[in-house]
């Protein structure tokens, strides 16, 4: 329970940062930084985030005494990676093309994706090791210094360049303040194995690529905005997407860091059968969760944009995140639903057909809908790839015979958020606000949540009566 509520307040920081930054810079400076971020997010993942799955795959206490050269070839890979990137933003430095924004940004987004991979690794090793507070600080103190250097720099500067070097220098500091608590005793890097690396990269490579498309979505559309039109119609895209995906990660990332933990644990003590009826529970979970987030979230937008949206961002954002909204669904649903499914198998070549599949239908959607005067169709074509990913992921998940959830559970989650669109429909013609909010979430709450306990959704009434039992005996 603390690793998830950890993992809620780091995601609700990131989206009360990312809102901060937005403000302070303005939409023109904004979409610059959104797309260096963007190019962090994309060299990261091809550079680093094969270590973070790896890690949360085949890294334990368990491993930790028995087979040290798993953290040992991860350490050392790290450190190889790093060199590297250091040595070519050194060469492109002297000879790098000159792209239509700062070559300051591309190498700060370099930078970026070197503190980012290390702090993500770093979480990865106490989420494997269930070090639920050796997590909850590192998440802590990467929050306060992120609001002290970014949210600082961008409302005294008005700079991306300055935000970017904010949240490099919040990561680096909180890496730093909690190595200690990370430290395996008798783990040097000449215990590294080049089987070993080639083991855990042959696992983690098909997750990489599949992200890695899916990451060149949204930077391409980042892109093409400031292209077709400028950077401030660029920025406008970028809020939008970059909020709704923190709304989908602040209740998909949070369940995923527990649920699939507590599958690879049955993977490794009870066998293969016992994991693929977690994960498939699992699915019913992250399914029972998403789906009416999402449809609230599409409810709600008007008085959320009223309260948090800098005013600069009104009118675009709303209308860029409800098209976006269908697409992060589906793909809340592939990465913390569907993908675990190869993950436990060890079998993740599927993902990568699943995210080609979403490049292809992308650029079809490009390539035939029409251009308007806004990006619209740049949001369409990246909802129509992600949705497309969904029906992808879905197919090869049935081909490999997988144990799915309860079509109960999936029903009555349907129709328990029909039900409460229904109901919160009826308050559309409220002024946006805080207090149509807040009766909106109470309202939209209160429904779906008999439903939950009426029918016992992915057994959570169960879960919440043995959570408050203990409660309930000592009073």
């Amino acid at each position: 329970m603390k690793v998830l509520l950890a993992f809620f307040a780091n995601t609700c920081a990131n989206f009360i940062i990312g809102l901060l930054i937005a403000k302070f810079l303005g939409p023109e400076e904004y979409g610059r930084f959104a797309l260096a971020f963007a190019v962090h997010v994309v060299a990261q993942t091809a550079l680093y985030d094969w270590l973070k799955f790896s890690t949360t795959r085949f890294y334990s206490e368990r491993s930790r005494d028995i087979s040290p050269q798993i953290r040992a070839s991860l350490a050392a890979s790290f450190l190889l990676i790093t060199i590297l990137v250091f040595v070519i933003c050194g060469i492109y430095l002297f000879i790098g093309p000159i792209f239509n924004f700062e070559t300051s940004l591309v190498l700060l987004a370099m930078l970026l994706a070197v503190a980012n991979g290390l702090f993500d690794y770093s979480t990865a090793l106490a989420r494997a090791r269930f070090h639920d507070h050796t997590y909850g600080r590192l998440v802590l103190v990467k929050n306060i210094l992120a609001l002290i250097f970014i949210g600082g720099g961008a409302f005294i500067f008005h700079s991306a360049a300055v935000a970017l070097a904010g949240t490099v220098a919040s990561l680096f500091m909180t890496f730093l303040y909690g190595r200690a608590s990370l430290y395996d005793p008798g783990v040097s890097l000449h215990q590294a194995s080049i089987a070993t690396i080639k083991n855990l990269i042959s696992y983690s490579t098909p997750m990489v690529l599949a992200l890695l498309l899916y990451h060149a979505l949204p930077l391409a559309t980042r892109a093409l905005a400031a292209g077709f039109y400028d950077f401030a119609e660029s920025g406008q895209l970028a809020l939008a997407y970059d909020v709704g995906m923190r709304a989908m990660m602040a209740f998909g990332s949070a369940l995923d860091v527990l649920l699939f933990q507590i599958a690879v644990a049955k993977h490794e003590l009870q066998g293969e059968d016992q994991a693929k009826r977690q994960v498939a529970y699992n699915m019913s979970v992250v399914f029972t969760i998403l789906l009416p987030a999402c449809v609230g979230l599409g409810i709600v937008l008007p008085s959320v944009e009223a309260l948090v949206v800098p005013l600069q961002f009104h009118g675009a954002f709303r209308h860029y995140l409800s098209i976006l909204l269908p697409g992060l669904f589906a793909m809340g649903l592939v990465n913390f639903g569907i993908n675990p499914i190869f993950q436990i198998e060890k079998r993740t070549a599927p993902l990568v057909f699943a995210a080609v599949s979403a490049a292809v239908t992308t650029i079809i959607l490009l390539l035939i809908l029409p251009k308007g005067a806004d990006a619209s169709h740049l949001a369409v074509a990246q909802t129509g790839g992600y949705v497309a990913a969904l029906a992808s992921t879905i197919f090869f998940a049935l081909r490999s015979q997988a144990i799915w959830p309860s079509l109960r559970d999936i029903l009555f989650a349907g129709l328990g958020s029909g039900a409460m669109y229904l109901v919160l429909r009826q308050s559309a013609d409220m002024s946006p606000g805080a207090s149509t909010l807040v009766a909106q979430i109470l309202l939209g709450g209160l429904v779906y949540l008999i439903f939950v306990l009426v029918f016992n959704i992915a057994r959570l009434r169960n879960l919440a009566i043995d959570w408050v039992r203990p409660y309930i005996a000592w009073t």
